[in-house]
């Protein structure tokens, strides 16, 4: 069993969005930005949601976690997510400075979705804020809610490519700042992405120390630059020594088409599991079952 912890769904609203930000007339920003990326537009979100279903059993994904991608694009995913509830886990981006955070959150896991995702270096917040407690509160509140933080680098290319500004603040994304408010939420499972993205070590002592905590293993891993040396199997090896088998998720960070789900991810991570020596057990535990366990497949009326 393969599941994907970390998906981009890039639905006509988060199209509408970005074209909003460059300033496009309504009429023309989804289709303006998908030129100006090199992107497909799906024509609705259920176009899309069978679209990555597709995509999924062209790769052999039994499940997926989807993130909407921009605050306020939770209605897609929950559409998505309605759908197909034995395929799909609905995760969404939220800004908690936001005056509306919480009503947007408690609307969200209220509607089936069942991950919070946090970017405090592009929303500029600190992890330990009275904001986020709150939502550490909606999520203990709301059994089988995870919070799901992006720490260390951040890079939108999408944002970049349309010449939008990413004035993101590198230091709000510290993985130990989540130490106190994990402590105090103790039945919040929280997810790290990346590996930390660049903070390891930080990644992995918020780890040791927080049991809760989760790290996937999602994208290319292309922070390991600042590690020289560091191979992909190293980071395996060292995080599951750390960690256990029992908190990795794997995930692809797939999100546009005509690309797709990123096949050849899931391909170097397999490779990289077998070069760092870890039993099948344990690889199934990460390719699936873990994940498979923190997000149950609910009944519709669950």
């Amino acid at each position: 069993m393969i599941c994907d912890a970390h998906v981009h769904f890039f639905s006509p609203g988060f199209f509408d969005a970005l074209g909003a930000q460059k300033g496009l007339p309504p009429e023309n920003r989804v289709g303006e930005v998908a030129l100006a990326l090199e992107w497909e537009a799906a024509s609705s979100v259920a176009a899309l949601a069978d679209r990555w279903v597709a995509e999924l059993d062209a790769h052999g994904v039994s499940r997926a976690a989807l993130i909407a991608s921009l605050p306020g694009d939770e209605v897609s995913v929950a559409a998505a997510v309605a759908a197909y509830p034995y395929r799909f886990v609905g995760f969404f981006m939220l800004d908690p400075t936001r005056e509306d955070a919480l009503d947007r959150a408690a609307w969200a896991i209220a509607h089936g979705l069942r991950g919070i995702c946090l970017f405090p270096a592009m929303h500029r917040y600190p992890l330990h804020s009275p904001e986020v407690a709150r939502l550490f509160d909606l999520a203990a509140a709301s059994p089988g809610t995870a919070v799901f933080v992006h720490c260390g680098v951040l890079a939108v290319g999408a944002r970049k490519k349309l010449g939008l500004p990413s004035p993101f603040e590198l230091r709000f994304g510290n993985p130990l700042d989540l130490q106190a408010v994990a402590h105090s939420h103790p039945r919040v499972p929280i997810i790290v992405p990346h590996f930390g993205a660049g903070m390891l070590r930080e990644a992995l002592m918020l780890v040791q120390t927080c049991p809760t905590v989760h790290l996937d293993t999602s994208s290319s891993n292309a922070w390991m630059r600042y590690t020289p040396g560091l191979t992909l199997a190293e980071v395996f090896r060292t995080a599951l020594e750390v960690a256990g088998p029992e908190r990795l998720l794997f995930g692809t960070d797939s999100s546009f088409f005509p690309r797709g789900g990123q096949s050849w991810i899931l391909a170097s991570q397999v490779e990289a599991l077998d070069a760092a020596g870890v039993s099948p057990e344990h690889s199934r535990l990460v390719l699936g079952q873990n994940f498979a366990r923190l997000f149950p497949v609910l009944a519709p009326n669950d």
